[in-house]
């Protein structure tokens, strides 16, 4: 299986087709226009909202001409389109990318396919440079009103005079004010200092002679086109998926592939909640207002492209009267500290897989660790040594356990002889055996039984945490969860966990001696492609154990068992 695995790394390292998928995500790229963008998602909200869109909604935006306004904080730039108010672009400026150090990571997006250069080889050896296209990407915020003739994201907008650039200020709001059919719709970005939560306030003024009860809808658009590179053993596991929060249907992580095939199209009501796209450490949400009644929705709104939304209704308006309605846009890293706040539930979207029950409390400790040391390779290192004492007491009665099998080794040995023939007597007298001695003959297994989950726990957490993505320990680890470019901890691991297999007492079975001294030169080479946060929390256990064995050895373990 590892040699599997390492294969098929190998393949998809240098641009092959993988063993376990059909075609490579590229393959299955497709390019959508943004006219075609446009029209559907407007169509989607619509539908949602059982209301017919603006037939003159295209005619509308001809008529203002498109600009960016590029906004500028201290943690993000911001390009938001004049027509349709819409955010397409959205760069966290304190987040390099994980492919190309020199730029960015950029979550909302509008491009076609691109041709990135990615370095080649194996750990530094045979180096070199490949293009590798990166699939067209349309990810995008987007409001709008529907419910009548009313102004959309294909509608045209007016920015007001304002600043663009955050600079000393603690906020900034830039103000798009759109006009149709006597309807005004005033949409205002509030960005604050050293925040990836954007507020968005929508008023609605009717200048008509009529009342009208238009509908808020708030939707993220996304394609489905799988994402490029990366592996489950690399750190660097990309996805992208929709995912909404009601307090009555709690957390639902869904699909794109399902939505096309009409096997996952939601409508669900609820009086609160958010909708967003989540992908591997980022995540943008919509979050309404709160105790608002709103309908959530999926839709697929054209080839390859999906939406996930909320629509409000805002009442009747009468003439000359204005109704608003508050929400917020959170797009940046899925921080657990900052997500909590935000509003209930928005942290569920850190995926820790099956194992959140242990990840999520194993995190919150390790957090507070490392709030004192500052440093989340010494979090993992002074986490590991907490672990460690704590099933000390295990371990030493694990290693009791296996010392006395050693002692009956002869016995049972003459018991296989005497009723080689005979595997129910001898099953029953292995088992008397074991109750005259007083021996578990799993005690020696549960030091590891214990530890695997605490060992899976912590890989997901290095996966899921964003507050680790980039971090270094010392020298030559500079992302704990990326695997370690020297191979200096996967060779530490196979050193320390010899030794420690000759420190233990030899298993009884001459086969399962030989697998124990096999098994760190298999792990090492597994160890080789896994975070070095998680490799490391395996040495430093292992030096742990080596001290930890001679204490057992020489004061716990009685002279006649060694």
């Amino acid at each position: 299986m590892s040699l599997l695995l390492l294969w098929d790394n190998w393949m998809r390292h240098n641009g092959k087709q993988s063993m376990f998928s059909p075609a490579t995500p590229s393959q299955q790229a497709k390019t959508v226009s943004a006219s075609a963008v446009a029209g559907a998602a407007s169509a989607s909200a619509a539908s949602a909202a059982t209301t017919a869109a603006p037939a003159n909604a295209a005619a509308a935006s001809t008529e203002v001409k498109s600009e960016t306004i590029t906004i500028t904080t201290d943690v993000v730039k911001a390009d938001i389109d004049t027509i349709g108010g819409e955010i397409k672009r959205l760069e966290l400026l304190k987040y390099p990318d994980s492919v190309d150090a020199s730029q960015n990571v950029v979550l909302f997006d509008q491009r076609g396919d691109q041709i990135r250069k990615e370095k080649t080889g194996f750990f530094g050896l045979f180096s070199g440079t490949k293009d590798v296209v990166v699939p067209a990407r349309i990810y995008k915020a987007q409001t709008g009103l529907v419910g009548g003739n009313f102004p959309n994201h294909k509608s045209g907008f007016v920015a007001q005079p304002g600043n663009r650039t955050l600079g000393d200020a603690k906020e900034l709001s830039l103000v798009l004010v759109s006009e149709q059919n006597g309807v005004t719709l005033t949409k205002t970005y509030t960005f604050k200092k050293g925040e990836y939560l954007i507020d968005v306030k929508h008023a609605v003024t009717n200048n008509s002679a009529a009342p009208i009860a238009p509908s808020l809808y708030m939707q993220l658009i996304h394609d489905g086109t799988k994402p490029t590179g990366g592996s489950m053993f690399t750190g660097n596991v990309e996805f992208y998926a929709p995912a909404v929060y009601t307090d009555a249907e709690k957390f639902r992580k869904l699909d794109f592939e399902k939505i096309e095939s009409g096997k996952e199209v939601l409508s669900t009501k609820a009086n609160d909640g958010w909708v967003s796209v989540i992908q591997h450490f980022f995540v943008s949400a919509f979050i309404p207002q709160d105790k608002v009644a709103r309908e959530v929705f999926t839709k697929k709104v054209d080839t390859n492209l999906y939406a996930v939304g909320s629509i409000v209704a805002l009442g009747n308006v009468a003439p000359g009267a204005t109704a608003t309605m508050d929400s917020r846009l959170y797009s940046g890293p899925q921080e657990s500290a900052v997500l909590e706040k935000i509003a209930p539930g928005l942290d569920l979207v850190k995926d820790y897989w099956y194992f959140a029950m242990i990840a999520q409390p194993m995190f919150w400790i390790m957090e507070f660790m490392h709030k004192f040391l500052g440093n989340w390779g010494w979090t993992i290192v002074v986490f590991t040594i907490a672990i460690k004492l704590a099933l000390f007491p295990l371990s030493a009665a694990g290693y009791r356990s296996m010392a006395k099998m050693k002692v009956v080794t002869p016995k049972m040995t003459a018991l296989k002889e005497k009723y080689k023939n005979e595997p129910q007597k001898l099953n029953m007298a292995m088992m008397e055996l074991y109750k005259t001695e007083k021996i578990n003959p799993l005690g020696g297994c549960l030091p590891i039984l214990i530890q695997m989950p605490i060992f899976l726990a912590l890989y997901w957490v290095l996966q899921a945490s964003v507050e680790m993505r980039g971090a270094p320990w010392i020298g030559w680890i500079t992302d704990l969860t990326k695997p370690d470019p020297y191979l200096v901890l996967p060779i530490l691991y196979m050193i320390s966990m010899y030794i420690t297999t000759k420190l233990s007492p030899a298993p009884a079975d001459p086969i399962q001696a030989k697998m124990m001294l096999f098994m760190p030169l298999l792990f090492s080479v597994m160890f080789v492609f896994f975070p070095s946060g998680l490799v490391l929390y395996w040495v430093v256990n292992n030096i742990l154990s080596i001290g930890q064995q001679w204490v057992i050895n020489n004061k716990i373990v009685p002279p006649e068992h060694r």
